[in-house]
């Protein structure tokens, strides 16, 4: 796919991009896909993240030419942090701060203020956000402080517009976008055991409960004596999980951990997409998962809970099949469909495949991200009403 040209003004930025985390996780990869494309297109990002991180972003960014900068929290409430991000701002000579999630949004929210620099927050989702009435607040003071407050998904705005008390127009929804990536499944075939008469059968995401693994396992078992299409399945877990160590007990009592690859820590997403024929996304809750989307952009045929943002790339029956989330039942028998009608498989990636090409590329991201940034350097920026 040609880049994208964009339609913004010529003036080159210097962006500050903000992550309170840095290990492996789809909110990462938006934030370092981000990076790179504006840093094609001229402007200067400066990656912002923990000091006693996972260093797995950090590492990234400078493998890939950036310079990161690094904050420290010394208490949960850290005032002189606000102060410590204003000293990084004058001397990074930032345009423009891009904060991502709650901390990033609150203190570089309020240093940003203190220098009138202009400031972006984007939430990515989470059920957890909003827990409690100290984070409501703050993530409040932190829209207030902001040009432009974004949730990457229409569900995902809704839900903190909800939980804030908010309008659902104080927040812009920005979908998240993707690199169109062409993965080498020859890579990572032999890794897996994958022979040409296996159906491979990827899912990719943190091993935590909201994910939902789990449903998916017990899923592939409830077709135990009735499918005898061979398949593999590989969950690439991220950052791993708590839920790592049950999930792979729960492969050994099934016996099926012959056919079960559980794995952490992989920067080769787009090998196991080339690699993979049905992708799965069973979560419980989602924003707009990067993985989803990757998936889409591979060409395989997914098979996702019909939950928070996916719904919104996915449309059920033409794009992928929706399933209600924690519905094993239902999970089980969409794998059903799949695994024994490839014809249909193919029918719904290349749908997929049409579909993220059209709206959901890194490409589509970074105009509509460089939109906000230069419309609030351009002082238009729109006040959120909370």
């Amino acid at each position: 796919m040609m880049a994208r040209e964009s339609t913004t003004p010529d003036r080159s930025l210097r962006i500050a991009m903000m992550l309170e985390s840095d290990g492996p996780g789809g909110a990462e990869m938006m934030i370092f896909r981000l990076s790179e494309e504006l840093r094609r297109r001229g402007h200067v990002v400066v990656p912002v993240g923990p000091l006693r991180g996972i260093g797995w972003l950090g590492d990234l960014f400078r493998n890939a030419g950036f310079t990161p900068e690094t904050f420290y929290l010394d208490r949960p409430i850290d005032f002189p942090l606000v102060k410590r991000f204003m000293d990084l701002f004058r001397r990074q000579s930032i345009d423009v701060v891009h904060s991502h999630e709650f901390t990033m949004a609150v203190y570089g929210s309020t240093a940003a203020r203190f220098l009138s620099i202009p400031h972006v927050m984007t939430m990515h989702g989470g059920l957890k956000v909003t827990k409690a009435l100290r984070r409501r607040i703050a993530l409040r003071h932190a829209m207030r402080q902001s040009g432009v407050a974004v949730a990457v998904s229409g569900a995902t705005r809704d839900q903190f517009a909800r939980d804030l008390g908010v309008p659902p127009s104080a927040f812009t929804v920005v979908h998240n976008g993707v690199p169109v990536i062409r993965g080498d499944a020859a890579r990572v075939r032999a890794e897996f055991g994958v022979t040409d008469a296996d159906t491979v059968i990827l899912a990719v995401g943190t091993l935590e409960r909201n994910k939902n693994h789990r449903g998916l396992l017990e899923a592939l078992v409830m077709l135990r004596g009735d499918v005898t299409v061979p398949w593999k399945l590989i969950i690439a877990g991220g950052r791993g999980g708590d839920q790592h160590q049950s999930l792979l007990e729960y492969t050994r009592e099934q016996h099926i951990d012959d056919r079960v690859h559980i794995v952490t820590g992989r920067n080769d997403i787009a090998d196991l997409q080339a690699l993979a024929d049905i992708f799965v996304m069973p979560s419980l809750w989602e924003g707009l998962p990067m993985a989803t989307l990757e998936a889409m952009c591979a060409g395989n045929a997914v098979i996702a809970s019909a939950t928070g943002g996916i719904p919104e790339a996915v449309d059920d029956g033409r794009d992928g099949i929706l399933v209600p989330p924690g519905d094993t039942e239902a999970l089980s028998r969409a794998l059903r469909r799949l695994l024994t009608d490839p014809r249909l498989r193919e029918t719904l990636a290349a749908s997929a495949l049409a579909r993220a090409h059209r709206d959901f590329t890194v490409e589509v991201m970074a105009d509509r991200y460089l939109e906000l940034y230069h419309g609030l350097l351009a002082g238009r920026s729109r006040k959120p009403a909370a």
